[in-house]
């Protein structure tokens, strides 16, 4: 799991991936895309533009990625998630097609997501999104996904 701000692009540090996804967002206004899913490079790298009411954790589930990078970037709103590492977790069924693992477990870590921040999911990392910090909030992101 990494946290950076997208106003930090002169970051030596920045991945190619987050690179290409603060590439992605210099051109693009999430907050003005519609829902669903936009392809960028076909099946390689695309974002899903969704839209939420934050909640109470156990309204939300666990889950994890094998086959991408799961690049998260709100564009308005600000949502707490819980993360774990995915060896102390117990792991369910993974769901081929949708690129999505069961998971369950306990919190590690909370982060909260602002908008002008990427949050980068990796295969072991565990996440738990859309929970509200104090009162529900509507959350507009984008989840970007570049296959690894």
């Amino acid at each position: 799991m990494e946290l950076i701000s997208i106003t930090s692009q002169l970051n030596e540090n920045v991945t190619k991936a987050q690179r290409k996804v603060i590439d992605y967002l210099n051109e693009h206004d999430l907050a003005t895309m519609e829902k669903g899913t936009h392809s960028i490079e076909g099946d390689d790298f695309f974002v899903n533009v969704i839209e939420y009411e934050t909640t109470n954790e156990e309204q939300r589930i666990w889950e994890s990625h094998k086959a991408y990078l799961d690049i998260h970037v709100v564009a308005t709103g600000t949502e707490r998630i819980y993360h774990s590492f995915i060896e102390s977790m117990k792991i369910g069924e993974y769901h081929e097609k949708d690129d999505y693992l069961e998971i369950t477990g306990i919190k590690t870590n909370t982060i909260d997501l602002s908008p002008n921040q990427l949050l980068v999911f990796y295969p072991e990392d565990t996440h738990k999104t859309g929970i509200k910090i104090e009162q529900k909030a509507t959350i507009k992101k984008g989840v970007f996904k570049v296959k690894l």
